[in-house]
């Protein structure tokens, strides 16, 4: 039996409008006014910044004396270097320093109140470092940062 406040399966609305977005010349999609500006100026921020490293890449080896060929394996570097981690101790320290931006405090007072969790201002440095976690610091840094021993393993593990 249907149901009688089903919508239909074709509609109009005749209040909505959608601009069309170019990329070369080219249409590569349709967006409300409101959304499509502020796309369009991400986008070409974007562009200009990619092209500012490129740039910037070129003169650091044209000034080294090395081959300028290589300008693309240096911007793909710094590229990667800039991505947010997505596993290991670079997403632990990321939160850490997301979480100390948060309470809005200096390094040291970070540092002191990491202290207060039993997680000492040298572990707290060779996790900024790089250096892999052990396991007696998965529960201080779970309280430290707010989360539970299993959420920090699954960001830590790259599970999430």
């Amino acid at each position: 039996m249907p149901k009688i406040n089903q919508p239909p399966d074709w509609e109009i609305d005749t209040q909505s409008s959608y601009i069309p977005v170019s990329y070369q010349g080219k249409t590569v999609g349709y967006f409300q006014p409101e959304h499509a500006s502020h796309l369009v100026e991400l986008l070409n921020e974007d562009d200009k910044l990619r092209k500012a490293l490129q740039l910037a890449c070129y003169d650091l080896i044209a000034r080294s004396g090395g081959s300028t060929s290589a300008v693309n394996d240096l911007v793909e570097q710094y590229l990667a270097k800039a991505e947010r981690p997505k596993s290991g101790a670079g997403v632990v320290a990321l939160l850490l320093r997301e979480r100390q931006a948060d309470l809005d405090i200096s390094d040291e007072e970070f540092a002191r109140f990491c202290n207060t969790f039993r997680l000492s201002q040298e572990e707290l440095k060779n996790i900024y470092n790089g250096e892999e976690l052990e396991s007696n610091q998965l529960v201080p840094l779970a309280r430290i940062l707010g989360i539970t021993v299993d959420e920090l393993v699954n960001l830590w593990k790259g599970n999430e």
